[in-house]
């Protein structure tokens, strides 16, 4: 009988803020640490490569942009990295080293303009980028920073560990595009975010007993001092907490019960053992795209 159970790690940490090479040597280490634990699946948060640039303005308000602020978004841009480049390459190579399947967020640079896309990278075992998927909808000001998704590449991918797919932070209060994932069968539904509110779990908790999949939501913990103090607009960050990010990783059941976390304030990664077959007893009651789809 195939096994139908597997190990799964969400890693929540800072990467090494606006430093590309760092940050993937940190995101080596802390997979070598998951795959020595078992995890054949490891997901990190959204744009973990190589900043979320919470607290940021950009030097802008509604009809002007400073200098500073265009300075800022440079030093930006110079942090992210093309879906088909080294970097990229080298995350793959982590992948098979480790003999894990990883997926991750980074701020894409598109290869044919100076656009920046929020993405989510998907990397197999042998290292093979298999799949990305580009936020549809960035939420309020992070649509002065990343351009918008076509959704063209909401995928589930057919994995040894499952069917898995996900959305990024706030897509996931888009009903049409979580219907689209469980329209494919998805089974470990993968949440990137930088959503830190407590209310983020009701959320994780409600999309794994409306789909009947696993979830995996992802967070970084960061604080203000992990910015470069050299780094054009940190005057933003004055009025910013210490804490700026304080996580909120979980990992949740077909039927909404917490397996692991939330992990709050510190670093760390959370494991849990999937048994796929508790998808199918989930659908015993209740399947949003087969008996209880509407088909009046």
């Amino acid at each position: 009988m195939s096994n139908f159970i597997y190990k799964v790690a969400v890693i929540q940490a800072a990467p090494v803020l606006f430093n590309v090479k760092a940050t993937i040597e940190k995101m080596e280490q802390l997979v070598k640490t998951a795959a020595k634990n078992g995890a054949k699946l490891v997901l990190f948060p959204e744009t973990f490569v190589s900043v979320y640039p919470r607290g940021l303005s950009f030097g802008t308000v509604v009809g002007s942009r400073s200098k500073d602020g265009r300075a800022t978004w440079q030093r930006y841009w110079e942090s992210a990295i093309e879906v088909y480049s080294e970097e990229s390459a080298a995350i793959g190579a982590i992948a098979e080293k480790y003999g894990v399947y990883l997926v991750t967020g980074v701020t894409e640079k598109a290869r044919e303009g100076g656009t920046l896309y929020c993405t989510t990278l998907y990397y197999d075992p042998q290292g093979q980028l298999v799949g990305k998927h580009r936020k549809l909808k960035p939420t309020a000001a992070e649509r002065i920073i990343w351009g918008e998704g076509d959704g063209s590449d909401l995928d589930v991918y057919h994995t040894e560990v499952g069917k898995i797919g996900g959305l990024i932070c706030w897509e996931n209060y888009m009903p049409q595009a979580r219907t689209r994932l469980y329209e494919q069968g998805i089974e470990i539904y993968l949440a990137p975010t930088a959503d830190s509110r407590e209310v983020w779990t009701s959320t994780m908790r409600h999309i794994a007993l409306e789909g009947r999949c696993f979830v995996l939501g992802c967070n970084q913990y960061i604080t203000k001092d992990m910015y470069p103090k050299d780094l054009p607009g940190i005057e933003d960050l004055e009025q910013q907490p210490d804490v700026m990010c304080r996580g909120g990783s979980l990992i949740v059941s077909p039927l909404g019960e917490v397996l692991a976390g939330p992990l709050f304030d510190e670093e760390g990664i959370l494991y849990a053992d999937l048994d796929l077959m508790e998808v199918v007893r989930g659908k015993l009651d209740f399947d949003v795209i087969g008996h209880y789809r509407f088909s009046g």
